[in-house]
């Protein structure tokens, strides 16, 4: 049973979300500063999970995932509450009436530093209520319920076209020049999420192209799954601008902007550095792996990303943790931290980088990354000589 309930750790903290939302005032900026810090604090108190259990009732994991939409939308209806000049939907009256707690007037009391962690605690659980539930959904491709589920979870941080890129371009070229989504060695994250967004879309517009091409089916029609994302997210949008005009319309973009960028920041973490002939096959080498307990229970073992890419198709739960694969920093928050800080990222990963290369990487591998490093523009990496760390 505990197998089970440990992934509703997930759709706790979304609710705690909530509750901080509707609470309001400070309640934002400390609420945000407490799931952030207790992520970090409970993958360093907690330690690894490699544990592999036995689901009998995988259907229950599955449902789970599901219920991440209603989640997301009340997460978001919470916060846009507390930017709108009215009471949509009667939540504030409500509120009031069952608990006696003055909404209101802590609503009148938010300061803008309340605001912009609001923006941040938005954005967070929009990358992981939304971004890892539509990740995992969108892989199913068999299943019409997880697709349509997933996508609508991606529209949120404007990225429904995620679900074609990822799937068909990612996990063919990851760890390869050919990916968006792989950074090279010297990138920094901030280069990266914009790079990685730009060329994502192109992505997913020319493979929507080739499929459609192939159907003969019209580019500009309602076949288009890319179209079909940006409306998605523009119905959204919409939305949100009814809760209480231009104000709650640009705060919900930069939630969601803030979310879209998370899930490059992860991107970035997943690959960074490693390289790969595209004609050979993706190995669980490929990819940078934690096996970190709480945010692997919390994130639908995201963590177990070696085993993720060696084989897209097995569900969450059914993924080892493979924990002799290269390893991150640390937990996803806390490399997350690490990597918004360039300086002490290549400083941290340069020497993993090169472990990487000493124990993994192929022959054919090493010519790459010799490659990669002279491109670089980090020193201590275009001064390696490969053949020394082929003869060592």
């Amino acid at each position: 049973m505990f197998h089970y309930l440990k992934f509703f750790l997930f759709h706790g903290i979304g609710l705690l979300s909530i509750l901080f939302f509707t609470l309001g005032n400070d309640w934002m900026t400390w609420g945000f500063l407490g799931i952030f810090v207790g992520y970090i604090a409970l993958d360093a108190v907690l330690g690894d999970d490699i544990s592999i259990p036995d689901y009998q009732h995988p259907d229950i994991l599955t449902w789970q995932l599901w219920l991440a939409l209603p989640l997301l939308s009340a997460i978001v209806f919470a916060f846009l509450w507390q930017v709108s000049s009215d009471d949509p939907l009667g939540y504030g009256a409500l509120i009031q009436s069952v608990t006696g707690y003055d909404i209101f007037t802590a609503r009148d009391a938010n300061s803008g530093w309340n605001l912009f962690w609001g923006v941040i605690m938005c954005g967070l659980m929009i990358g992981m209520v939304g971004t890892i539930t539509g990740h995992e959904l969108t892989h199913r491709t068999w299943d019409k319920v997880s697709m349509f589920v997933g996508r609508w979870l991606l529209a949120f941080s404007f990225d429904s076209n995620f679900s074609i890129e990822h799937v068909y371009g990612h996990h063919r070229y990851v760890s390869t020049t050919e990916d968006p989504a792989t950074a090279p060695r010297g990138r920094n994250v901030y280069a990266h999420i914009l790079i990685s967004t730009l060329r994502g879309n192109i992505s997913a517009w020319n493979i929507e192209k080739e499929r459609l091409q192939k159907k003969r089916l019209a580019l500009l029609s309602h076949h288009n799954m890319a179209i079909r994302g940006y409306l998605m997210s523009a119905l959204i949008l919409a939305l949100a601008y009814l809760m209480g005009g231009w104000m709650t319309l640009l705060f919900f973009i930069a939630a969601g902007a803030w979310g879209k960028a998370l899930l490059e920041i992860v991107n970035y973490m997943e690959h960074y550095g490693m390289v790969r002939n595209p004609h050979t096959p993706v190995q669980p080498r490929h990819s940078w792996n934690t096996n970190k307990r709480f945010s692997s229970w919390s994130m639908f073992n995201l963590t177990r990303h070696s085993h993720h890419h060696a084989q897209g198709e097995v569900p969450y739960h059914e993924l080892k943790p493979y924990h002799d694969a290269p390893m991150m920093i640390n937990g996803y928050l806390a490399t997350i931290a690490v990597a918004l800080i360039p300086p002490l990222w290549h400083k941290l990963m340069t020497p993993k980088v090169l472990d990487w290369d000493a124990r993994y990487a192929t022959a054919e591998e090493l010519k790459l990354a010799e490659e990669a490093n002279r491109r670089s523009g980090i020193k201590s990496l275009q001064n390696v000589h490969y053949n020394q760390l082929q003869s060592a």
